[in-house]
């Protein structure tokens, strides 16, 4: 596992930022999490509570321009982008306010103004999208770079091995993230997986480098990000990078996560990546009142967004036809 790269190499402003983005994402989360609850939150949703870390460091590593490419667990990922947690939660509960006015709710958030792509229910779907919008860039000249980011369970689908052989071979500005949890839905991968770390393990047949990072430690996600980031709008190619983490609610809200050994989450908790962050700003100096207040901060914006969505109308039954097709209304035509 490649550790972090030492304080030095950080400035310290990117890492308050690193720290305010975990925060929110944590709150906006937890929030999510007690809305489903309240039957505010219909149907079900996938979060990122433990896994923070990968969606703050990707995203502050990024360039203005640069894509982002989900899965159906990707309030994290839209919210590291900038996307605000009004227009997250308010798309959760299906108001008016929400990101697509209630019309995609939690499994496919999108907001291209942002760079996000679009969040993907079907399982690899996106990993051969993000290589067609990195082929894009490529073709035009243009330095944007695509992440695709995916579960460790993606990688037995065969998307995953046709994506990774499409992006080398054409040598695609293209960075993809395996957020290696242990778990692919309700089964532990190593129990179904020839070889430990499902993505990294396999990059060297696609004539990639093996890297697997410590992925509760936003310093070596933002490190590694910025590397292949590098790498590829230099023309050097795509980059596979597998991040351990792990989820500390299970695959969805239907998840009472029973199937994990007993003392395992405790275990993780341990190593919770807002824990790991607070402690490593506070031994380069930073003092305890401006974490406080970043944390103050955060959970002011997500109290703020849930009392706008609690009041939000629902969207009017009018835009359901609308949008559906590119030139934006409902009519089939061959």
């Amino acid at each position: 596992m490649k550790s972090a790269a030492p304080p030095a190499d950080i400035p310290a402003d990117t890492r308050l930022h690193l720290y305010h983005l975990q925060v929110l994402i944590r709150e906006a989360e937890q929030r999510a999490y007690d809305l489903f609850l309240e039957n505010l939150v219909k149907g079900t949703s996938h979060l990122s509570l433990g896994q923070e870390a990968i969606a703050a460091g990707f995203a502050a590593a990024m360039q203005p321009g640069d894509l982002s490419f989900c899965t159906y667990r990707g309030h994290a990922h839209t919210l590291a982008r900038g996307v605000s947690v009004e227009k997250v939660l308010g798309e959760l509960m299906y108001r008016d306010n929400g990101l697509m006015r209630g019309k995609g709710g939690s499994m496919h958030l999108t907001s291209v103004e942002h760079g996000v792509m679009g969040s993907y229910a079907i399982i690899g779907a996106h990993l051969c999208i993000a290589n067609g919008a990195a082929w894009r860039a490529q073709y035009r000249g243009e330095k944007d770079v695509s992440t695709c980011f995916f579960g460790d369970g993606t990688t037995n689908i065969g998307a995953f091995h046709e994506a990774l052989n499409f992006a080398a071979i054409w040598k695609l500005p293209v960075v993809f993230v395996c957020e290696n949890n242990l778990y692919m839905e309700y089964t532990l991968n190593a129990d179904v997986t020839a070889v430990e770390h499902p993505a990294a393990d396999r990059a060297a047949a696609y004539g990639l480098e093996r890297i697997v990072i410590d992925g509760n430690d936003a310093d070596a996600v933002y490190n590694a990000a910025k590397a292949a980031y590098a790498r590829a709008r230099a023309g050097e190619g795509p980059s596979m990078i597998e991040c351990l983490t792990y989820r500390h609610s299970g695959h969805s809200r239907a998840d009472p996560a029973k199937y994990r050994p007993a003392g395992e989450l405790e275990k993780w908790k341990k190593r919770d990546p807002l824990k790991i962050y607070r402690a490593r700003l506070e031994s380069l100096g930073v003092a305890a009142a401006k974490l406080t207040e970043i944390e103050q901060r955060a959970k002011a914006e997500v109290n703020a967004a849930t009392e706008a969505c609690r009041a939000a109308p629902p969207p009017p039954v009018d835009i359901a036809f609308t949008d559906v097709y590119a030139n934006g209304g409902a009519a089939w035509r061959n």
